[in-house]
């Protein structure tokens, strides 16, 4: 069994594509439930963001398994293969495992260095283990790639490389100027209340924003949402204001919740609007935004608006399909940022020089360092667990073999007492023990070195070892359960050496 990622994201695909691609929730357990139920894998899961859909599996066919999986993804993306096809990337083995350890760093976001991409593989690991279709392989790879990415977090710095896709999005929006000055006193209004959403809002009340509203489908998630922020102040929260300084009550937050069919009602009083739904359509037409602003400009000749009213609405959508719609570039008084242009922004950040003195790119080159270590050694282990069930399954038949031949000797010499077979039954163990010990230690050493699979073939044909015992200890391994009885943690699944890699 091998592992394969087919996958496109903002790197292999316009965002055009990407936006047809993106798959709601129950499209995605049906995409890994039909991963499963084909014949080349065993274990699946998919990792689905806002700019990237890849589908990992555990597979025992390489182009079989590359080419089911792709079909798979058509048809459940709805592009057709031909078309996708293009746009596809193919990982196998230790590139897939490269792959998902540089992608849970950061190095592979659209934004270098940000960390909710953790939060997405947590999602993923999740997903396969709620479906029962993530395996000993899934399961200890995206365990590893969370570690792999929170020690690439605490050990460098590319947290101050990278952001949040809110924070560039914003920054985009404020066109040079500080978020932070840009937001401050403005009425933000936020649609959504999932994970991005929740750090859309977050990050608005901390910028200083006076008023934000919270619009969502649920009411009481986007409460929950409003309370907590309700009372924040710019860089903290209520408590960290000075008691003495009057102006400080100034800057609290005021949150309230909205149902989301009050979105045209709020839209002319706010300044700023980011909207992240998994909604299938728009959220915000061409038509709802001129309507608002042209009653926003009524209440601006009114007064209603406020000291605070900016003169430019500034719209971010950070949602794949897209909230809002793409017309609202040709609006006046709008501007509008969305996946498409912060794919380019960040590919205009990226073409940048920079210096290999540089902080960033020493921080960069320093995961890297760390992603390659990291693949090195999970490679190795598991190679060397791939041979475990046979040294486990020679170690039964050991045993095996010593208890008949004691079995034997009390028919033989039936007159010994107790203490003397048990004697003579250590002292043939001690022996078996002594023999096994080197060849058993050398062969996990060989196992876990590049090519060393074949190790674990050698041995059962040198030993004559049942196939059907070394499957039966392979079996109770993967349900953490150990050949005493026990329970134990998973083991990690083999990955076997293949040199064939490319594209689809």
């Amino acid at each position: 069994m091998s592992l394969l990622v087919v996958g496109l994201s903002h790197r292999s695909a316009p965002v055009s594509v990407l936006e047809r691609a993106s798959l709601a929730a129950d499209q995605q357990t049906k995409l890994v439930q039909d991963s499963l139920a084909a014949e080349p894998a065993t274990e699946a899961t998919v990792l689905a963001t806002c700019n990237r859909i890849e589908l990992y599996a555990d597979v025992d066919k390489f182009h079989a398994g590359v080419a089911e999986l792709s079909t798979l993804l058509a048809q459940h993306t709805g592009v057709g293969l031909d078309e996708l096809t293009p746009y596809l990337y193919v990982h196998y083995e230790d590139r897939a495992v490269h792959h998902l350890f540089s992608v849970a760093c950061g190095l592979d976001s659209m934004v270098v260095g940000e960390g909710q991409i953790l939060g997405q593989i947590k999602d993923a690991l999740a997903l396969g283990q709620e479906l029962h279709t993530a395996g000993r392989l899934l399961n200890d790879l995206f365990q590893q790639a969370l570690r792999v990415g929170k020690r690439a977090h605490s050990e460098t710095g590319i947290d101050k490389a990278g952001q949040s896709l809110v924070t560039f999005g914003l920054e985009q929006l404020a066109g040079g100027t500080p978020v932070a000055d840009w937001a401050a006193g403005r009425r933000a209004l936020v649609i959504g209340a999932g994970s991005m959403s929740s750090l859309a809002a977050t990050t608005l009340a901390r910028a200083g924003v006076a008023e934000l509203v919270i619009a969502n489908r649920t009411l009481d998630r986007a409460r929950r949402l409003a309370e907590s922020l309700t009372g924040l102040v710019a860089g903290g929260d209520a408590s960290d204001a000075p008691r003495e300084a009057g102006a400080a009550a100034d800057r609290r937050l005021i949150a309230r919740a909205v149902p989301r069919d009050r979105v045209p009602a709020e839209l002319p009083y706010a300044d700023i609007v980011v909207s992240c739904t998994g909604a299938t359509g728009l959220v915000l037409t061409a038509d709802m935004l001129a309507e608002a602003l042209d009653r926003r400009a009524e209440h601006r000749a009114e007064g209603v608006a406020g000291p605070g009213a900016a003169e430019t609405v500034a719209l971010l959508d950070l949602a794949m399909p897209r909230d809002i719609d793409a017309a609202a570039h040709r609006l006046a008084g709008l501007r509008l940022v969305d996946i498409e242009s912060l794919a380019e922004a960040a590919a205009t950040v990226s073409d940048q020089p920079t210096t290999s003195a540089g902080p960033m790119a020493a921080d960069v080159d320093q995961v890297r360092a760390i992603v390659s270590a990291e693949v090195a050694a999970f490679g190795a282990a598991q190679r060397a667990a791939h041979i475990t069930p046979t040294v486990v399954a020679l170690r039964t038949m050991a045993a095996d073999v010593v208890a008949g031949e004691i079995a034997r000797l009390d028919g033989r010499l039936p007159d010994l007492d107790e203490r003397q077979r048990a004697e003579i039954t250590q002292t043939v163990r001690r022996v078996v023990d002594k023999l096994l010990h080197a060849p058993t230690v050398r062969v996990k050493q060989l196992a876990s070195t590049p090519g060393g699979a074949g190790y674990a073939d050698a041995l059962r044909e040198l030993f004559d070892l049942d196939p059907q015992a070394v499957a039966a200890v392979s079996r109770a391994d993967a349900n953490g359960t150990r050949p005493d009885g026990g329970v134990g943690r998973p083991g990690a699944a083999a990955v076997q050496t293949d040199p064939k890699r490319g594209r689809a």
